[in-house]
């Protein structure tokens, strides 16, 4: 039986039984989303082969296989199967800070792909261990963090949360301006 092994959000292997050799043929192999067969590849592969890795696909979509034995000697009949690749789970690749006064500063981040369910900013002076978390919408991909000291170095990091429950960090330095003299 046709079956997928090693998927990821933009591959997956595929795995068949041993039904012909170098000599007896080549096998056709031909894949597609599912919600668009219109989009079919077919790829040839030796008739040695029990095994292949198909990349570049799209993350959480489903693809429709079939393994059509092109045999010179016997008839085999296609074997088919269905795969779903998995959600694509980038960490955040880019934390800026910006717009800094004393008391506050600006962070947002990117990308900001659409199987993250939330992001949690971490912030905290360093040294130090009093850090303060804030829970941000899962579309949005910006805060302001806030009642911050004057001239002050903080470590912030923006964890992606995934639908999956998978978590993903990135994390950045601020630092506060000098408050008011007066």
């Amino acid at each position: 039986r046709l079956h997928a092994t090693d998927v990821t959000s933009s591959s997956f292997r595929l795995l068949w039984p041993k039904l012909l050799s170098q000599e007896t043929g080549y096998y056709s192999l031909e894949y597609a989303p599912a919600a668009e067969l219109a989009r079919k590849r077919t790829q040839q592969v030796s008739g040695a082969h029990t095994s292949i890795v198909l990349s570049d696909l799209a993350p959480e979509t489903t693809y429709e296989v079939a393994l059509i034995p092109e045999s010179n000697v016997h008839y085999f009949p296609p074997q088919t199967t269905r795969v779903t690749t998995l959600a694509e789970e980038i960490s955040p690749v880019q934390v800026l800070i910006s717009e800094s006064g004393p008391h506050s500063f600006h962070v947002s981040w990117a990308p900001v792909p659409d199987s993250v369910l939330s992001y949690q900013v971490l912030y905290g002076p360093l040294p130090g261990n009093s850090a303060k978390v804030l829970e941000v919408d899962g579309r949005h991909n910006s805060t302001v963090v806030e009642h911050l000291a004057p001239n002050t170095t903080y470590l912030v990091t923006v964890t992606a949360i995934y639908r999956s429950g998978k978590e993903k960090s990135l994390s950045a330095k601020a630092c506060t301006q000098e408050g008011e003299r007066g």
